[in-house]
């Protein structure tokens, strides 16, 4: 679940200030004074010292310039050179996460610790149910010897108290994958081998040391350049916000859009694509089918479940069919998609027709950056020819609700929805793969909720929930009374 904190403010507090910076012309000038201001002599650092906070603030301002810190070749290098190299488009590596090892310094390999809980108790429970040996008495105080324990829990279990503390490392434990653990420094690495950019690992670090690389740059150039630049929301983004829908379009169009189109035009392509392909799948006697909508699982049977491979749909996802839409009615166009997916920075970087990702994070501080107030916009007419269905892509199970409902009726349809990629969902998808159940379908989503629980996401999910059912049941209230008249 998606929660606010101070990690998740001081990344969206950068945001904006770089974002303003750009619309006043003044990158360059300032950019350098800003983990000064943010991080003053006179207020109590986070860290040891205002030193290191400030380290942090550079680079996590370079991940938004869309750098990450293996680019850094001289720590003299200032920001405002970063910033001209942005700007002038120079090449950037490739990789979309950045470990910022500044701060990346406080989770330990140290997974059980006794507390001052422990009361010395006769029992010895602890003591007497480890495998190893590997707790000592000492003053009277339980204490585990971390070179022979292995970590197996019994004395956690065991302890009458509850004085011994589980002590996670939040990134490591949140990947379902396995692709980051600590290098011989301590520092977390992403083994891209390994990695499906899940961002669930960005989600878990408590001291933000983990980033994506924003491509905020590349997009206000190519709107000040005057370029074609259409915005396409991904169908999660109007539960992001309490504000019409139609609102919320025009409020896009002032940051310099020409044009924003819902991408759950495209949700309604693939779903009759992949209806198409599921009843060639039935018909050929093949036991199932799952989706293809989500990078982040298709690069999880790339690279983990390639035993999957034939059962996953051939279909384009909305993003794709939407960009080809785009560029059919104007070729030169610059393609942006909006979404609350890390994932979909690789996709899109794999196709010829989506040109940068923006994250609803980035958007959100973007209309701040600007002053936009979404509840005094204007209404821009939404498209009706969408689908509730379309919209309603971006939930757990609204992929296979869409296909239920563009099948005949009386279709042996029967779908199985994977609602967030965990060790065990994917332990599912492996034993899937080896024998035939009762679905036909599997639908899987990497986010648990479905993309309107997305990394990058703006609100709660709960409440992203509310707003996408409102807003839904309200723009099918509308669709009606315009057919009706």
């Amino acid at each position: 679940m998606i929660y606010f904190n101070n990690a998740i403010q001081t990344k969206r507090e950068l945001l904006t200030r770089i974002i303003k910076l750009l619309k006043n012309g003044e990158l360059t000038e300032k950019i350098d004074r800003i983990p000064l201001i943010m991080r003053p002599k006179s207020k109590h650092p986070i860290r040891c010292c205002v030193h290191k906070d400030r380290a942090v603030l550079k680079y996590k301002i370079m991940a938004i310039l869309g750098f990450g810190v293996s680019d850094e070749t001289d720590e003299l290098t200032p920001l405002r050179q970063y910033a001209r190299k942005a700007l002038e488009g120079k090449e950037k590596n490739s990789n979309f996460l950045t470990v910022v090892d500044e701060a990346c310094s406080s989770c330990v390999q140290v997974n059980y610790t006794v507390t001052n809980l422990c009361q010395g108790c006769e029992a010895r429970a602890c003591q007497m149910n480890c495998p190893k040996s590997s707790i000592a008495i000492i003053n009277g105080k339980a204490q585990i010897d971390h070179r022979t324990c292995v970590n197996c829990g019994l004395c956690q279990k065991a302890c009458p108290y509850h004085a011994i503390a589980y002590l996670s490392v939040p990134c490591e434990e949140s990947c379902p994958v396995k692709a980051i653990q600590k290098n011989d420094y301590g520092i977390e690495v992403i083994d891209q081998e390994k990695c499906i950019d899940c961002g669930k690992c960005m989600m878990a670090c408590p001291f933000g040391a983990i980033l994506e690389k924003t491509q905020v740059i590349e997009v206000f150039q190519a709107i000040q350049s005057g370029y074609d630049v259409v915005a396409m929301v991904a169908p999660a983004l109007f539960g992001q916000f309490s504000e019409s829908p139609a609102k919320l379009v025009n409020s896009i169009k002032q940051l310099g859009f020409s044009n924003v189109v819902e991408v759950a035009e495209g949700a309604d392509i693939t779903t009759q694509n992949e209806t198409r392909e599921w009843q060639e799948f039935v018909n050929d006697g093949k036991p199932f089918l799952t989706s293809s909508c989500c990078p982040s699982y298709t690069a999880l049977v790339e690279k983990h479940i390639p035993s999957l491979k034939p059962f996953v749909s051939h279909t384009l996802s909305p993003m794709i069919y939407t960009g080809l839409n785009v560029r059919k009615q104007n070729p030169k166009s610059k393609t942006v998609f909006i979404s609350p997916c890390l994932a979909k920075r690789s996709e899109a970087a794999k196709s010829d027709v989506i040109d940068y990702v923006l994250t609803f994070e980035e958007l959100g501080s973007w209309i701040a950056a600007f002053g936009i107030e979404i509840d005094n916009a204007k209404e821009d007419a939404l498209n009706s020819t969408i689908s509730i269905e379309g919209r309603g892509f971006a939930q757990s199970g609204g992929v296979a609700n869409a296909l239920k409902e563009s099948l005949p009726a009386g279709s042996a349809f029967k779908p199985l929805a994977i609602d967030g990629l965990t060790k065990k969902s994917i332990g599912l998808l492996r034993a899937s793969s080896k024998k035939s159940g009762l679905h036909n379908f599997i639908e899987v989503m990497s986010c648990l909720g479905g993309c309107v629980n997305g990394p990058c996401s703006i609100a709660p999910v709960e409440l992203v929930k509310q707003n996408l059912a409102k807003h839904l049941s309200e723009i099918k209230s509308n669709n009606r009374v315009a057919i009706e008249s």
